[in-house]
């Protein structure tokens, strides 16, 4: 006889399906989501494009070029050069080479808020999920924040503590600090909200009665079994609050609030071309399309996302 333990041969489940992880299960579905992959790819390029760019496309952003004034991005036109594809504004800086920094920034400002939105908005969720006599007061805070208008409330902000940021930790940093710390604040409601619910209605589960008649602290509950399960709604709010941090400090420098002229952003470079969008158009439009493109990309992996974490979409 042999020695060998019997295998069950079960139709349709294979050796892989039986070894696969959640994690495993998760990609294969996020695969099947070609909006997903396809924003994936395009963040990915321009993750690269902007922290490589500048080392290999080595004009400086703030080098004034009087002879390029001006400078069209369209080869066709008379006023075109190679050495600005996309174009110089009216001092002749090249548009191509602020882009390429300004993105570092906008996509620097858009993770630092998202981090800042997830912590606090994460941390809120749970509390008020878990502890009973915190979640009236908890969400009563969280609805005050919902009815403040974010846009005009950030203006207030900027211009009261702008300048005094901008002695203490210089005109570069003392604004990134500002606008990613209020953006961040102003901006962890969505996400409470979302993990609040997932915890009602994990802590009426087995496995958290099981911990809690075992006597189990209620710190080790929330971080070993309640925080883990709520990581897919965290995820998705991280991606969209990605998207979201980017629109709103491109919107701050298009105002002319956010980061100084000779510190680029996205956003800034529409500002500085608004004037001269007559002239050149191109000015405008490659800084919009970056913004238009990592926008809906975030977005299409935030959806990817959502649908590969449902279990029911997973087949599990």
């Amino acid at each position: 006889m042999s020695s060998e333990p019997a295998q069950l041969n079960i139709p349709g489940h294979t050796e892989e399906h039986q070894h696969r992880s959640l994690w495993m299960d998760v990609w294969i579905q996020y695969r099947k989501h070609k909006g997903a992959m396809l924003g994936t790819i395009i963040l990915l390029f321009l993750i690269l494009a902007v922290t490589f760019g500048p080392m290999i496309y080595t004009v400086s952003a703030d080098e004034i070029n009087l002879q390029a004034i001006n400078a069209s991005g369209l080869p066709w036109q008379e006023n075109f050069s190679w050495s600005h594809p996309f174009g110089a504004d009216n001092l002749g800086r090249d548009t191509l080479a602020r882009c390429l920094v300004g993105g570092r920034i906008s996509i620097a400002v858009g993770l630092s808020a998202m981090l800042i939105a997830l912590v606090v908005g994460t941390t809120v969720g749970i509390l008020a999920g878990y502890y009973p006599m915190l979640d009236g007061p908890l969400m009563r805070i969280t609805d005050m924040f919902f009815a403040l208008p974010l846009l005009p409330l950030l203006l207030v902000v900027i211009l009261l503590f702008r300048d005094s940021l901008r002695q203490i930790f210089g005109p570069e940093w003392g604004i990134f600090i500002l606008i990613v710390s209020v953006i961040g604040i102003l901006n962890w409601m969505p996400t409470a909200r979302v993990v609040r619910g997932d915890v009602l209605a994990l802590k009426e589960q087995e496995f958290v009665t099981a911990a809690v008649s075992i006597g189990t602290r209620s710190q080790n509950i929330l971080l070993r079994h309640i925080f883990p399960n709520v990581l897919s709604p965290i995820m998705v709010s991280a991606t969209l609050g990605i998207a979201n941090a980017i629109l709103t400090e491109s919107a701050l420098s298009f105002l002319g609030l956010g980061f100084p002229s000779d510190f680029p952003t996205w956003g800034r470079v529409l500002f500085d071309g608004l004037n001269f969008i007559q002239i050149t158009p191109m000015l405008v439009f490659w800084p919009g399309l970056l913004i238009s493109l990592t926008v809906l990309s975030v977005n299409f992996i935030g959806n990817g996302l959502r649908d590969a974490l449902d279990p029911r979409l997973r087949g599990r």
